[in-house]
């Protein structure tokens, strides 16, 4: 079966209300969870840590430049996924849809290549 990924994607505005209520957001990311684990389709889900702790590695020059988040727009900031093995993705958008999310917040579903689908490097 095809692996999909949930990217949770936020805004300042959307991160701030999801903090204004946190307790009740996990309790109900956690029965979404418990749901997932059930139907037999979740692989991983995990959150990240705020951006501010992060760094960048750019390559756009010569030499990789690290700068300390964050960095860049944080208008729609990666904050976390769920890693799903469902067998299409209309099966991974209905999931999507259920994602207990705030206000102003996106969820992005991207389709993992197999290992099949990658070219393959001959030694």
């Amino acid at each position: 079966m095809p692996k999909y990924l949930l990217i949770m994607r936020g805004t300042d505005e959307s991160n701030a209300a999801m903090m204004a209520d946190i307790d009740e957001m996990m309790a109900t990311t956690r029965q979404f969870i418990e749901e997932m684990v059930k139907a037999g389709v979740l692989l991983a889900a995990e959150g990240l840590d705020d951006p501010g702790r992060g760094v960048v590695v750019d390559f756009s020059g010569e030499a990789p430049v690290v700068t300390d988040g964050p960095y860049g727009e944080t208008k729609e900031l990666f904050g976390g996924f769920f890693l799903l093995d469902v067998a299409s993705k209309q099966e991974a958008v209905e999931w999507a849809k259920r994602v207990p999310a705030a206000r102003g917040a996106k969820v992005e579903v991207r389709r993992v290549p197999g290992s099949d689908e990658v070219p393959q490097v001959e030694a």
